[in-house]
């Protein structure tokens, strides 16, 4: 994978302890990397040990102090026995949320609760729980991540449940922005657009090709980046960012 940036360019993040959670794979990986190149030291989630113990392998190899934990999130309350094990940590970076469609007009109990659960209150108890050490420490970095065409209230005809709760979770990065800010800590969303991944598959490779602008897929790196840049300048703080290209769905 190609360096997210040249020494000197940006800020230096040793002896900071991040905890990125969905970062074996996808976007949560490419901002792991992008971490350690900063110097910071890294404690990785995953589900799958292959993938966790490679991405450690490569950190490793750059001389990353990092190290890693698997566990299947199942319900919210795992935010809180991730950090009583992994506690205070400097940098939070949520790159896990699951994605199921759903048409409004289809009563689906058991859709709501899971997206309102996963993709809201999970990131939300992470906040909270974190967000008092920054302050104490007068330092913090905490980055979310919202849905395609999230960063703002808008209709949805097959992924209302989904989009509801990432858009809500705005709320959630603009009321830390606002109770932290003073403290030396920000918290932003960032909302990737349609982003190939080794998750991705063919059919929605071929709707990302003939959706995205340019007829060209975002790839990992160009989301973290922004992450990255967020994590950088401290004046960017409750800011709810689509890195799309403009793409309309």
């Amino acid at each position: 994978m190609e360096e997210l940036s040249t020494p000197g360019e940006h800020c230096v993040l040793t002896g900071k302890k991040a905890l990125v959670i969905g970062g074996t794979g996808g976007i949560g990986r490419a901002v792991a990397l992008g971490l350690a190149e900063r110097g910071a030291e890294l404690m990785i989630h995953g589900r799958s040990r292959e993938r966790l113990e490679r991405t450690l392998a490569e950190l490793r190899t750059k001389g990353t102090k990092c190290d890693g934990f698997l566990l299947t999130i199942d319900k919210p309350e795992a935010a809180g026995k991730i950090l009583d094990q992994y506690p205070d940590p400097d940098i939070l970076v949520c790159a896990w949320g699951p994605f199921l469609r759903g048409a409004l007009e289809d009563p689906d109990m058991d859709l709501w609760q899971k997206m309102a659960d996963f993709n809201l209150v999970f990131p939300g108890i992470l906040v909270s729980r974190v967000i008092r050490g920054m302050m104490e420490r007068n330092w913090g970095r905490i980055v979310l991540f919202g849905g395609t065409n999230t960063d703002t209230i808008r209709g949805f005809t097959t992924t209302a449940a989904y989009s509801a709760a990432k858009t809500a979770l705005g709320v959630v990065v603009k009321s830390a922005a606002k109770s932290a800010g003073s403290r030396g800590v920000t918290c932003n969303m960032v909302c990737p657009g349609l982003t190939d991944t080794e998750y991705t598959t063919s059919e929605q490779s071929r709707y990302h090709l003939e959706k995205n602008p340019g007829g060209k897929p975002l790839e990992t790196t160009d989301i973290a980046r922004m992450v990255l840049a967020v994590i950088d300048n401290s004046g960017i703080n409750g800011a709810i960012i689509p890195v799309d290209r403009g793409v309309v769905l």
